[in-house]
C-alpha cells in the first residue's frame, strides 16, 4: 500500500450526487498531493556521485493510486472521469479495472460467458502487474488497457500514462475482494473509496446501459437482476474494507 490512506475510518460518508461529490473528493486529492514531497525525476544518463544513473523515481509516495469500488451501475466510471476532468489532464488519469476482462474468444462456449463481469472473468495478475509498474514510476510511459463497450472487449495498450502524472484513478468492482490476488491489488492502492447508491437508482441505470450496448430490454433486465446482482451482493459484502464510503443519491 502507499504511504497512508486518504481517509479513515471507513464509516465516514458523503451523501451527494456524482457531479457534486466529485468536486469535494477532488479537493481531498489536491490536499493530499500538497502534503506529499515533490518528486525529483532524474534524466537518463544524469550523474549522481560521478556515476551515470538510470532514470528513476523520487521519494516513495510521489504518486497517488486511488481506487473507486462499488457494485455494477453505482457510477464508478462517471465519478472517475469527473475527478480526472476536475483535476486536469496533467494531474490525473483513469486506468479502469475493466481493461482486464477476459476476452470474448477465451470464454465463448464456457460457463464464464454467461457470467461475464463475475470475479473469475478478470485477470487479476495482470492488473496487479500494471499497478506495481504505476507504483514504481520508473518508466517514461506505461500503457494500460481499456474496455470498449459495444465491442465488449478489452483493448490492450490503449491508455498512455506518462510518468509525470501524479494521480492515477482506477475503478472496478472487486478492489476490496478477500482473495489473495485481490488483496495484493488492494495493497498497491493508497486508498479505496466505495460508492453506495440505492438499488432504485442503480438497477434502472444498469439495465439502460445493457440496452444501450446491444441487449434486448428483457435480456438486459434479467442479466442485471441475475448475474449482475450476484456480483453486487459479493461487492457489497466487501464495503467494510473501504477507506471512505461515498453515499450517492443519483
Amino acid at each position: 500500500m502507499g504511504e497512508g490512506s486518504l481517509d479513515t475510518p471507513w464509516r465516514r460518508a458523503l451523501p451527494d450526487t456524482i457531479e457534486t461529490a466529485a468536486a469535494g473528493l477532488a479537493e481531498r486529492l489536491r490536499e493530499r498531493l500538497g502534503e506529499r514531497p515533490r518528486e525529483r525525476l532524474r534524466e537518463p544518463g544524469e550523474r549522481q556521485g560521478g556515476e551515470p544513473v538510470e532514470r528513476q523515481g523520487g521519494e516513495p509516495g510521489g504518486r497517488i493510486l486511488l481506487g473507486l469500488c462499488g457494485p455494477p451501475g453505482a457510477g464508478k466510471s462517471t465519478l472517475a472521469a469527473e475527478l480526472a476532468r476536475i483535476l486536469g489532464p496533467d494531474t490525473a488519469i483513469v486506468a479502469p479495472m475493466d481493461g482486464f476482462h477476459l476476452a470474448t474468444d477465451l470464454i465463448r462456449g464456457t460457463p464464464l460467458a454467461e457470467r461475464r463481469g463475475a470475479i473469475d472473468t478478470f485477470d487479476p495478475g495482470s492488473y496487479l502487474s500494471l499497478l506495481r509498474r504505476l507504483r514504481a514510476r520508473d518508466e517514461d510511459v506505461v500503457y494500460a488497457p481499456s474496455f470498449r463497450r459495444g465491442l465488449e472487449e478489452p483493448i490492450a495498450a490503449s491508455i498512455a500514462i506518462p510518468r509525470s502524472i501524479p494521480v492515477v484513478i482506477t475503478e472496478g468492482n472487486y478492489l476490496l475482494a478477500d482473495a489473495p490476488a485481490w488483496r495484493a491489488i488492494r495493497g498497491e492502492l493508497d486508498s479505496v473509496w466505495y460508492l453506495e447508491v440505492s438499488a432504485a437508482v442503480r438497477l434502472p441505470r444498469l439495465i439502460g446501459r445493457h440496452v444501450e450496448f446491444g441487449r434486448g430490454e428483457a435480456d438486459a433486465a434479467a442479466f442485471a437482476r441475475g448475474s449482475d446482482q450476484s456480483n453486487a451482493d459479493l461487492i457489497e459484502s466487501t464495503r467494510q474494507g473501504a477507506d471512505l464510503i461515498v453515499v450517492l443519491r443519483g
